[in-house]
């Protein structure tokens, strides 16, 4: 028997059409399992009771499930969610005004080892399917009982090395059936993989991209992050601008301040140059501590210094973003502390 949450759409449709069931069936399951929440393949009440024997005969309903859950003083909840097999991934609730955001993981650890990251220190055991990611917004809603309207690929992973379950996750959020998520509310953050950036650049829904820039500099950006030797800066800019003219969507870099790594001003002048001559805003995000960094946070006073010369410099928007959930580890780049604890 099979998990009927693993099957993709098009495998669904293809297994409505075999037992010559009307398309619209699809829409259906999609909407009791996504939408609903239900694990009763009985309780889907609008189908044919012979279609729910052949479901229930043939496949079964396994869910993921939260194991740990901690709150936040800023209200930002994070969740431990432990997977079909056994693995676990880190999601995080991110109220904010009217958004309701879920970060989402998109992999089991992480290959990048990026040097800020805590994720990179767990190593990468595997990617995640498009329904392990589905869940982590299912049950981030279902805990919260209300309605999500924002969804980030920020959590664990490099969301564009996973592009195919990503993609299928991506479509299935925006479904009016299951979460109803708006395509420019959902946002894919990547390292700088270029054939994932061409290839979303390809496809018809307007989903957001962003992108963790952290040093223009390429020397520096690759002891930051080693991926930037296979994707160097020139390169990525290029492939930034075919994302904007397809699309005519701006992009968004996210830059990590690090005191004492870059925060010089050499640093905000490779920026400045570097975010200019792309259609683009710029998130300034202060590093977040975690135990496995030998980097600090940066003060208040080396946050605005920063951020004052860059906004007199710079002809795009700047944003500085605080970022929820220090206290619980699950800030930016923090997260797989609390898996590591709970190993």
């Amino acid at each position: 028997m099979q998990n009927l949450l693993s099957l993709k759409h098009r495998e669904l449709e293809s297994l409505v059409s075999s037992i010559n069931e009307k398309p619209y069936r699809t829409r259906q399951i999609f909407k009791w399992i996504w939408g609903k929440s239900k694990d009763n393949i009985e309780e889907f009440s609008d189908l044919p009771k012979d279609f729910r024997i052949f479901l229930s005969q043939n496949y079964y309903i396994k869910r993921a499930e939260p194991i740990s859950i901690l709150t936040s003083q800023d209200g930002s909840i994070k969740f431990l969610i432990q997977l079909e097999n056994g693995d676990k991934v880190e999601s995080v609730f991110i109220p904010d005004a009217d958004r309701n955001t879920v970060c989402v993981s998109s992999q089991v650890g992480c290959p990048l080892k990026c040097a800020f990251c805590a994720t990179g220190k767990l190593g990468y055991t595997r990617n995640l399917k498009f329904y392990e990611i589905l869940e982590q917004v299912r049950i981030v809603r279902d805990y919260v009982k209300t309605r999500i309207t924002n969804v980030v690929f920020m959590g664990m992973g490099e969301p564009l090395l996973n592009y195919e379950e990503v993609l299928e996750s991506a479509r299935i959020l925006n479904d009016s059936n299951t979460f109803s998520i708006g395509a420019r509310k959902i946002t894919i953050s990547t390292a700088g993989i270029i054939p994932g950036i061409r290839k979303l650049a390809s496809e018809p829904e307007q989903f957001k991209l962003a992108v963790s820039l952290n040093s223009a500099i390429q020397e520096k950006r690759e002891k930051l992050m080693p991926i930037a030797k296979k994707y160097p800066l020139n390169e990525l800019r290029e492939a930034l601008l075919e994302f904007y003219e397809a699309k005519k969507r701006w992009i968004t870099f996210e830059y990590i301040l690090i005191p004492e790594v870059n925060n010089t001003r050499e640093d905000i002048e490779a920026l400045t140059d570097y975010v200019n001559s792309i259609p683009s805003k710029l998130n300034l995000i202060p590093y977040n501590p975690h135990p496995y960094s030998e980097f600090r946070a940066p003060t208040e006073e080396e946050v605005e210094e920063f951020l004052k010369i860059l906004r007199k410099n710079l002809k795009r928007v700047v944003t500085l973003r605080k970022s929820k959930g220090k206290d619980i580890k699950g800030a930016c780049g923090q997260l797989a502390y609390f898996s590591k604890l709970n190993e």
